[in-house]
Order: structure tokens, then sequence, then C-alpha cells
């Protein structure tokens, strides 16, 4: 069924997850399409709790949603905080899928990460290496509840005919991204390090680990544009990964946060550290096929990000 169309205009689409990141450049995304924008304040309605979002569901009617709500952090923030992660995203995505079939709900995007992949998994990774060894210990709690949700939207799809699907964008930066150094993860910590560098005047910056594990990013508004597309255009049992296809070393990536912030100094490595996954770089060749591509450079989209830092840091 890839290729099958769904048409946005005039539909009510909720994004679950408005304020995150990823949601926030999909509500921006979703004025292009002559949609009614649905979304619930978390004041509103808590995504853990079964009969709010039921009753949320029932009441406010979506024909699509976005299911890109989540706890989300970096390695510390995982490996200190795992029940959280575990409990929080399995509750949050069984509620809204479980809501979105019983209220019949035209079609549901489910959005993972890359996190979910093998930690030795062959590169690049392709959506067939799922399941196929262990995880990264350090974020195996998210990765396993992201692997629930894959799995919820399939088991649905095969017992009850509902057109959901499941994306896996790779490690995603831009506007809206997480600035604090305890929970955030590696282009906002580098960013931030940098910035607070370069005001200090100080002699040298510090990385986690030995600099040499391999990342692949990708801006959030080239992840948006992709989960809109795929909404429109794909209906499959199959994940589709939503990456760039190009990956960086973490010590590349440092220094050109350090071009883009304007810091002179030297970069340091904090070996006691981890480094998590040696390399990943997703399989995209999926998505191409269906006739998407990304849009935004490394270093523009790292610029931009920075302005944003910049004018929202306080």
């Amino acid at each position: 069924m890839n290729g099958a169309s769904y048409d946005l205009s005039g539909k009510r689409v909720w994004v679950a997850g408005h304020n995150g990141m990823v949601g926030a450049a999909l509500v921006r995304r979703l004025a292009q399409e002559r949609c009614e924008i649905l979304t619930a304040p978390r004041g509103e309605i808590d995504l853990r709790n079964q009969k709010m979002v039921s009753d949320w569901v029932g009441v406010n009617r979506p024909q699509a949603i976005f299911l890109a709500a989540a706890k989300v952090g970096g390695i510390l923030a995982n490996d200190t905080r795992p029940a959280e992660f575990l409990y929080d995203n399995l509750m949050i995505e069984a509620n809204i899928i479980q809501a979105a079939q019983v209220n019949g709900v035209e079609k549901l995007l489910f959005l993972g990460s890359s996190c979910i992949y093998p930690k030795f998994a062959p590169q690049p990774i392709t959506e067939e290496a799922l399941l196929t060894g262990p995880l990264e210990p350090t974020n195996e709690w998210y990765a396993i509840a992201k692997i629930a949700g894959i799995k919820l939207c399939q088991a649905y799809r095969r017992q009850y005919g509902s057109d959901f699907i499941s994306a896996m964008p790779t490690n995603l930066y831009g506007p809206g991204d997480n600035f604090d150094l305890q929970s955030s993860h590696v282009i906002p910590a580098l960013m931030r390090k940098a910035h607070e560098a370069k005001l200090g005047g100080a002699a040298a910056m510090t990385i986690w680990g030995s600099g040499t594990p391999r990342r692949e990013f990708l801006h959030v508004e080239d992840c948006a544009d992709a989960l809109v597309f795929l909404m429109k255009t794909y209906s499959g049992g199959s994940h589709i990964n939503v990456g760039s296809g190009t990956d960086v070393t973490i010590e590349e990536l440092a220094r050109l946060v350090m071009r883009v912030v304007g810091f002179g100094g030297g970069l340091a490595k904090d070996v006691s550290k981890p480094d998590g996954t040696p390399r990943k770089l997703m399989d995209n060749s999926r998505l191409a096929e269906l006739g998407w591509k990304p849009g935004i450079a490394l270093e523009s989209g790292l610029a931009g990000t920075y302005e944003w830092f910049l004018r929202n840091r306080a």
C-alpha cells in the first residue's frame, strides 16, 4: 500500500506533543496544508491517563493524528531515570493508539527514534535491523518503549485494519531544542558549552568521550516535512527511517558548532565519559524511493539553531 494517498485538506489533525521540538515544527508545517490543527494543552490533559486521553479524543474527534508526544532526553537523563522513560512513553503511546482505534481515527503516524536499533547494527541501518541484536544500554528503556509503539501500530493494522504508520527519525536538532546540559542531546549540549566557553573566555571546551563516534543529524523542519509527506503518501506495516543520509564524527560536529558559535578556543576530550554507539547512520533509501529528500545542510541548520538559542536563552 505504499503510495496510498491521504488528503489532509479540511481534516481535523491532532498534533500530540505540540509543545515539543518536533510537535512545534509539525504545527508550523501543517499550517501549509489547509487543515484544522488540534492541540491538547498539557494543563488540560495528562497523556499518561487512559480515561483523559479517551475522553479528549472522543470529544475532539481528530481524523488524523501525529503522535509526537514523548518523554525525551540524552544519555544522562535516560541512564538516571529509566522507569520514567519506559513507563511514561508506554502509557502515552498506548493510550493514544487505543483511543484512535476506538474513535475511528482515519490515519495515525507514530514517531519513534533511531535508538530502536541494535547497538552494533550494520551501517547504514535498514528498517530490517529492528530486533536483530542488543540495544545500546544507556537508552534501552526509551528504545523499548518506542519499539512497543511500532509493534502496537502493526498489531492494530493487522487486527483492526487501522491505517497506523510509524516513522523513525535520526538525531534531530533545530528551533525549540532543549539546551539544559543535564538532559539535552548532543547538538544543543555542544552549542551551550561553546557559547558559555566563548562568554567566559575559556581556553578550551570539553566534549564527552573520544570524539570518534559517528552520528547523523536532521533539521527538525526537514523532519516535519518528511512526516507530513509520509502521512499523505505512505500506508504500510513497516516503519520508515527518516534521515539525512550523511554522518559526521562528534569531534567534527563539535568543531562545526564552535565555528558557528564563534568560539576560537581549543577542544578537550573527557574520555572517562561514555561514547555510546560507535556509529549510527540510517539507511533512508525507502523514504527517498517514495520521493522525499532533506533540504537543510548541517552548517546552515546549526547557524539558524544558534540564532534561535540566542533569542530564546532567557
